[in-house]
């Protein structure tokens, strides 16, 4: 098993991982993995940063136009009329 450790904006993490699984822990002072993380601190390692957040997705476009719902089609509005027209 291999244990990382993970800085976020919610606190420090201890990240155990083996060929079937992923277990994460808060590290607070009364969890059993606290210790060994401090020692592992002692020892000059530096935990993992917190990773970026995904960017927002983009806003979705405006609403078309009734105009330009027809341009896109390749249609002008008097184009439209004729064809209404017959």
């Amino acid at each position: 098993m291999t244990t990382t450790y993970l800085q976020t904006k919610f606190g420090e993490f201890a990240v155990h991982e083996n060929e079937n699984s992923v277990t994460t822990t808060l590290l607070t002072p009364d969890s059993s993995d606290y210790t060994a993380y401090l020692a592992w601190l002692s020892e000059g390692n530096t935990p993992l940063p917190a990773p970026e957040p995904e960017p927002a997705p983009p806003a979705p476009p405006a609403p078309l136009t009734p105009a330009e719902k027809l341009a896109a089609a390749g249609l002008t509005v008097e184009e439209l009329k004729a064809l209404l027209k017959t």
